[in-house]
């Protein structure tokens, strides 16, 4: 059987032109994670993992700079 995923873009998405978001999909017991403008790029983790990150990231706890 094959397997396509269903991605999901992230609710902050700024709508903007071209592709500007994250994206999730969930996929065989891990969670995948890519940028819209690199779509052939995934990222692999578990729910808890991206639970502590979100939680991070909600906290403030991610600073970038310019």
């Amino acid at each position: 059987m094959d397997y396509t995923p269903r991605w999901q873009k992230s609710t902050f998405s700024d709508g903007g032109e071209g592709d500007t978001c994250i994206e999730l999909c969930a996929a065989h017991a891990a969670i995948r994670l890519r940028e819209s403008d690199t779509p052939d790029t995934h990222l692999r983790t578990a729910p808890t993992p991206l639970a502590g990150l979100l939680h991070h990231i909600k906290a403030g706890g991610v600073r970038t700079t310019s």
